[in-house]
C-alpha cells in the first residue's frame, strides 16, 4: 500500500513539473501579445541601427563641352555642361540620400576673338535658377527641371548602382517606367550615369544615416581670355561641395572639388577643342593637375581641398564662415596653413550653400 502511493506521489510530482515547463493551450494562444512588446523593441533597435549606422559619402561630377559652336551670325558659344551628383550610401551598396544638380555655362564669343558675355558673370546651378530655367512652361508634365531632377533622386533612394543602371529609358534616355513618368520627362542617362559614379567614388568619412544631405556649387568665367596671337580660352570654373550635417548642424562629412573647363577658340572665332575629349575635375586629375610642384608646402590641390574638407568636419556653418583668411583669401590659422596654401573663400561659399540646402 505504502509503495503504491509513493508511486503514485512521484508520478503526480513529474505531471506537475511537466506542466510547468511545457506551454499550456493558453500560453500558446497568447503567446503574439506576450512576444509583442519583445519584437516592437527589435524593430525599434533595427531601425535605430539603420539610421545611426554609419554610410558612406560620395560626389559625381560628369562635363560635356559637346554643344560648344564656331562663330555663327557673329556669335561663337563656348558651353559646358556639368550633371552633378551627391549621395549617402549604406553597407549594402543602396542609396540612402541623393541629391542632383546641372550647370549649364554659356561663354559667347565674336568673329574678332573676343569674348562677349562678361567676366564678372556668376553662372548659377539649374537647381538655383529653379523656375527662371523655363522647363516648366515646354514640359508636358508642367515640372520645372529641379522638380524633375528632385524626383529622379527620390526615385533611386533605396536602389543599389546596378539597379540604377539597369533603369528603363527609351533612345532619348528618357525614363520608361509609369512609376517615373508621370514625375520625370527629361533624359535622365546622364543622372543614371552619374549616380552610379557617385555611389563608386562614395567612401566612410564620418556621416550618418540620419544627416541631412547637402550640395553646393559655385561657378565662374573670371579667367576666360579673348584671341589673338594664341587661341582663346573660354573657361568656365566651378568649385563643388557636399556635406553631410547632425541635428545640431555641426559637419559630420565634406568633400571638395573643382573642375576648369577650357574651350578654346581662333581670332576668326573657331572652337580648336576636342568637343568629344574625356573631362576630369581636379580631383580626378590628382597629380595631373601639377601644382605640387609650385606649392609652398608640396602638396597637389586635390590634397589641399582635402585637407580643408576635413578641417571643417565638426564645425557649424557658422564657424566655417568665420575662419580667417588673408585678402587673397587664404587660410591664416596656424592649424591650416601646414596643410593648406591655396585659396579657400570659394570653399567657404560652397560649404555654406551646401549646408544651407542640406535636406
Amino acid at each position: 500500500m505504502k509503495k503504491s502511493f509513493a508511486l503514485l506521489l512521484v508520478a503526480a510530482l513529474s505531471i506537475s513539473t511537466l506542466a510547468g515547463c511545457a506551454p499550456s493551450s493558453s500560453t500558446s494562444s497568447a503567446a503574439p501579445a506576450s512576444q509583442a512588446p519583445a519584437s516592437s523593441a527589435a524593430a525599434s533597435v533595427a531601425s535605430t541601427a539603420d539610421t545611426s549606422a554609419g554610410v558612406k559619402t560620395g560626389l559625381a561630377v560628369i562635363s560635356s563641352i559637346g554643344k560648344s559652336t564656331d562663330v555663327k551670325d557673329g556669335k561663337g558659344l563656348a558651353q559646358t555642361d556639368s550633371t552633378v551628383v551627391a549621395v549617402l550610401v549604406d553597407k549594402d551598396g543602396k542609396i540612402v540620400k541623393c541629391v542632383i544638380d546641372s550647370v549649364q555655362s554659356k561663354i559667347n564669343f565674336s568673329d574678332k576673338g573676343k569674348i562677349t558675355t562678361p567676366l564678372d558673370t556668376v553662372v548659377k546651378s539649374k537647381d538655383e535658377l529653379g523656375a527662371d530655367y523655363g522647363l516648366g512652361k515646354a514640359s508636358g508634365i508642367k515640372k520645372e527641371w529641379n522638380e524633375q531632377a528632385a524626383a529622379f533622386a527620390a526615385y533611386v533612394v533605396g536602389k543599389t548602382a546596378d539597379e540604377v543602371k539597369g533603369i528603363a529609358v527609351n533612345d532619348k534616355g528618357e525614363a520608361t517606367a509609369t512609376e517615373l513618368t508621370g514625375s520625370v520627362t527629361i533624359s535622365v542617362g546622364g543622372f543614371m550615369d552619374a549616380v552610379q559614379k557617385a555611389v563608386a567614388s562614395a567612401t566612410d568619412l564620418g556621416a550618418k544615416a540620419t544627416d541631412k544631405l547637402g550640395l553646393g556649387i559655385y561657378t565662374t568665367i573670371a579667367k576666360s581670355t579673348d584671341a589673338g596671337a594664341k587661341d582663346g580660352v573660354a573657361q568656365t570654373y566651378s568649385d563643388y561641395g557636399v556635406t553631410t550635417t547632425d541635428d545640431s548642424g555641426k559637419i559630420t562629412s565634406c568633400i571638395i572639388d573643382a573642375s576648369q573647363t577650357n574651350v578654346n577658340f581662333t581670332a576668326a572665332g573657331k572652337v580648336t577643342s576636342d568637343l568629344k575629349a574625356p573631362l576630369k575635375t581636379k580631383d580626378e586629375l590628382g597629380t595631373e593637375y601639377g601644382m605640387k610642384k609650385a606649392s609652398k608646402i608640396g602638396k597637389e590641390w586635390n590634397e589641399e581641398a582635402q585637407a580643408f574638407a576635413k578641417y571643417v568636419v565638426g564645425k557649424t556653418a557658422a564657424d566655417v564662415k568665420g575662419v580667417a583668411v588673408n585678402d587673397k583669401g587664404e587660410p591664416t590659422a596656424t592649424e591650416l596653413t601646414a596643410s593648406v596654401t591655396i585659396s579657400i573663400g570659394d570653399f567657404m561659399k560652397i560649404i555654406d550653400k551646401a549646408t544651407s540646402s542640406a535636406k
